[in-house]
């Protein structure tokens, strides 16, 4: 593999059945301090944040969509009183968003009649999503806290979203874990990521942080991406159902990210939590 100048080659060193260490917290300090350096930038469509801002259509459709449908089945509409209303399709939906950043997903969410709650670990990341939000006009539950603070308050939601994420924690499976404690019964954990492949290394790494410089470089470990048959025995072993995948390619002509069957790359993840 051809390599760009000061990079390393990655070392396939993940496995599905390696972490039996478990640190007191899921989080690298050194991820946290540079997502908090971004401060109020996160609203800036043409600054760092802008890929996400970019991602931004794609991923709230498949939330919508994946939410809906998934309270719209049976089993868990048995579950829940909670009405889905085409003009607020979240209607009264509790939603944790883990690893908030600042609000570009939360706000959305909240939008379509969900009541959010995000949390982050960064304080400047978390006060740019109060202030932003309230200029908004929206009423959403921002705190400083882990994914474990949560978990160990024993608070549960009707859906967890973890979007860009997982790709940055240490122990995904630990993490995973507080993730999937989080549910209520008969709800849904939704986790969105990068595949552990070649391609991914070339696109979200080498092309994404140093050709096309859409990425600060050094944004992302391909040792730490996860493949879907991983996620999917961390998932399952956390105690949610085995996902289902979704992948998300950009279109290139078109300049849009869109939901595909080819996950390579990005990918989503929706786990149901049995009743």
């Amino acid at each position: 593999m051809r390599l760009v100048a000061g990079m390393t080659a990655p070392s396939d060193t993940n496995s599905a059945n390696r972490s039996t260490e478990q640190p007191a917290s899921t989080l690298d300090p050194r991820e946290v301090e540079a997502f908090n350096a971004l401060g109020r930038t996160w609203w800036d469509p043409t600054g760092p944040m802008k890929p996400l801002h970019k991602l931004g259509p794609a991923r709230m459709a498949y939330l919508r969509d994946t939410i809906k449908r998934h309270f719209a089945e049976p089993e868990a509409s048995q579950l829940s009183a909670k009405s889905v209303p085409g003009s607020a399709p979240l209607s009264d939906l509790r939603i944790l968003d883990v690893g908030c950043g600042g609000g570009l997903v939360a706000e959305p969410l909240a939008r379509m009649g969900a009541r959010v709650t995000g949390i982050d670990p960064g304080s400047e990341t978390i006060a740019a999503a109060r202030a932003h939000a309230g200029g908004q006009g929206l009423d959403i539950d921002y705190r400083v806290a882990r994914i474990e603070d949560v978990a160990a308050a024993a608070e549960t939601f009707d859906v967890v979203t973890c979007l860009e994420v997982v790709e940055h924690i240490p122990d995904v499976a630990a993490f995973l874990a507080s993730a999937a404690s989080a549910v209520r019964p008969g709800g849904v954990l939704i986790v969105s990521t990068i595949n552990r492949t070649v391609r991914s290394y070339a696109l979200a790494i080498v092309a994404a942080e140093y050709v096309l410089g859409w990425l600060p470089r050094g944004t992302h470990d391909w040792n730490r991406f996860v493949r879907p048959d991983e996620l999917a025995i961390y998932l399952q072993r956390a105690g949610v159902e085995r996902p289902r995948i979704t992948g998300l390619v950009l279109d290139p002509i078109a300049d849009q990210w869109r939901l595909s069957t080819d996950d390579a790359v990005n990918y989503f993840a929706a786990s149901a939590k049995p009743a």
